[in-house]
């Protein structure tokens, strides 16, 4: 089991920019892949961008090339980097863990943290 703890969301204008943090606690070394999904107001929960444990990455299309994906092991953080933000891109951000044992794997979710982008 891993708890999560999002921070760094809140107001920006259109086209600004904002970095998400996700801090993992209790059993890291058993993480898989850290991913950051979202939900829009009114619309289904999405893939936001993945990494592995072995550093690769993937992104939803909605947000490739704007986007990045990072992690800071000796931290035990992900970051989420937005760029060029949208007022579409106003959402709940979570941050989700996939860890476990190889052949019992489990999802543990974060609690959140509101993104808005307006003018």
């Amino acid at each position: 089991q891993v708890q999560l703890v999002e921070s760094g969301g809140g107001l920006v204008q259109p086209g600004g920019s904002l970095r998400l943090s996700c801090a993992a606690s209790g059993n890291t070394f058993k993480i898989y892949a850290m991913r950051w999904y979202r939900q829009p107001p009114g619309k289904q929960r999405e893939l936001v961008a993945a990494i592995t444990s072995g550093g690769n990455t993937n992104y939803g299309d909605s947000v490739e090339g704007r986007f990045t994906i990072s992690r800071d092991n000796a931290k035990n953080t992900v970051y989420l980097q937005m760029n060029s933000l949208k007022p579409e891109d106003t959402a709940v951000y979570y941050c989700n863990a996939l860890n476990g044992l190889p052949s019992a794997l489990h999802n543990d979710w974060g609690q959140g943290t509101q993104v808005t982008v307006s003018s």
